[in-house]
């Protein structure tokens, strides 16, 4: 029997060693006036608005939508839990609401306890934590304690500090490896049980250029190689790439929202290297390279 990650009640198990499975396509959703390329797009004043793009997101093909309170680029400024909770929690009702939206999967992006537990009880059915539980002591146990579905991604320091923190002496595959499996352990000490725990290998987040570029034409190896070690083994991988600034950087596009054809090709290597799950933007665009991805590098 391979491993299963559950995701909501009603969703099919991610079952992360079978060949044949399809990729999760994750949509973001920001609720920030200041995230890198889609600042303002959606707030919480204008509800019917976001039930509408939410709509449109489903009929495209995501499963698992994202929604964000809070801007995690460079240097961005942190909100307070309160602030973050005033802009995401009506959103998560919202969706909630919706007939359409009934066997899709809400994840929250937040690495406040309280947005947490307050966003679970809601309807929420997934935390993804960008600090894997390091920025709030709290988050691990009460994940634990709500029984649900949290992603762990790589990240060092916090986003004023992350840029700094690029050098990984015995690689960044190996890097990784041990700081992720740390996490892992964490969350089993707290209380979380393997079959809801998801990686995330952190993107853009204490990476350079050339460490993002060997994470996405390697991850394979985080996934089967002796490297991955017990800890890691058999847990599914979310990879978010979407409109990144090291895209722009290659593709010589400014625009955040213009690096479309450069999302599209690292989402194709995400696939290729085993991601269980792509958390985009362009939900239209990226869900039918996400399904002819999967129909080249998915074995039936």
């Amino acid at each position: 029997m391979s491993p299963v990650t559950a995701l909501m009640p009603g969703m099919p198990l991610i079952r992360s060693a079978d060949v044949s499975r399809q990729t999760h396509v994750m949509a973001i959703l920001n609720t920030t006036p200041d995230s890198f390329s889609d600042g303002g797009s959606h707030t919480s004043s204008n509800l019917e608005a976001i039930q509408a793009t939410v709509r449109n997101f489903i009929a495209a093909g995501a499963t698992i939508i994202d929604i964000g309170g809070q801007s995690t680029r460079p240097m961005a400024e942190l909100l307070t839990a309160a602030c973050e909770l005033e802009r995401v929690l009506p959103v998560v009702r919202a969706i909630r609401e919706m007939p359409e939206a009934e066997d899709v999967a809400i994840s929250i992006d937040t690495f406040y306890a309280e947005v947490a537990k307050h966003t679970i009880q809601a309807g929420a059915d997934i935390i993804n934590d960008i600090s894997s539980g390091v920025l709030d002591a709290e988050m691990l146990p009460t994940v634990a304690q709500m029984g649900k579905t949290i992603v762990l991604m790589h990240m060092r320091g916090d986003p004023h500090t992350m840029t700094k923190l690029t050098d990984y002496p015995d690689g960044v595959l190996k890097g990784v490896a041990k700081e992720l499996a740390e996490r892992v352990e964490a969350a089993e000490r707290a209380g979380i049980p393997r079959w809801r725990i998801i990686l995330d290998p952190g993107i853009g987040f204490a990476k350079t250029q050339d460490q993002n570029l060997e994470l996405l034409r390697s991850l394979h190896q985080l996934r089967t190689d002796p490297l991955s070690s017990r800890t890691l083994r058999g847990l599914p991988w979310l990879v978010g790439t979407s409109r990144k600034g090291f895209i722009g950087k290659i593709t010589g596009v400014r625009e955040a929202a213009q690096r479309t054809w450069g999302t599209a090709a690292a989402v194709t290597a995400s696939i290729a290297s085993g991601a269980d799950i792509v958390r985009i933007h362009d939900v239209k665009e990226m869900a039918l390279v996400s399904r002819m991805a999967d129909a080249i590098y998915r074995r039936p």
